[in-house]
């Protein structure tokens, strides 16, 4: 089994996740879980759930354990491409849990799908995220991708 990061990823004091109260309750290279209580802040116009929130959500821990897995070969991930489906609209005071696992992880590209549950375990959202797998000397847009998560 992969070593857990989720203490690790839990001491970051700032960050999306942070901001949007989503705790990661298990990292490793081949699974990522979070959980999250829905609040006024992660709610659209209409009361639910903003779908960015979602998206969001199965961006990052897709990320994550994209990230996990291309650290010990030199590298860093970017998203290319997030694509989720809304399923179920959830309100103020639902209890969420999230989980990725990797669908492929080849040496240039890793493709990662999640799921997004409420306490009764009927899904809300579904996502599929691609990812780049980028060498220590390459850039993006000019600039190095670096970042606390990428850091030995």
């Amino acid at each position: 089994m992969s070593q857990d990061f989720t203490k690790r990823l839990q001491e970051m004091p700032e960050g999306w996740l942070h901001a949007m109260g989503i705790t990661i309750t298990h990292a490793t290279q081949d699974e990522v879980r979070a959980e999250m209580t829905v609040g006024p802040e992660h709610l659209q116009g209409y009361g639910i759930v903003h779908g960015g929130v979602h998206c969001g959500l199965i961006e990052s821990l897709a990320s994550i354990g994209a990230a996990l897995y291309a650290l010990p070969r030199g590298q860093s991930v970017v998203g290319l491409e997030n694509n989720t489906s809304f399923i179920r609209a959830v309100r103020a005071g639902a209890k969420l849990h999230a989980v990725s696992t990797p669908i492929t992880r080849g040496k240039r590209t890793q493709v990662w799908e999640a799921r997004v549950l409420d306490d009764e375990e009927k899904l809300v959202a579904t996502g599929r995220v691609r990812l780049l797998c980028l060498e220590q000397d390459q850039e993006i847009a000019g600039e190095q991708v670096t970042g606390p998560l990428y850091r030995s």
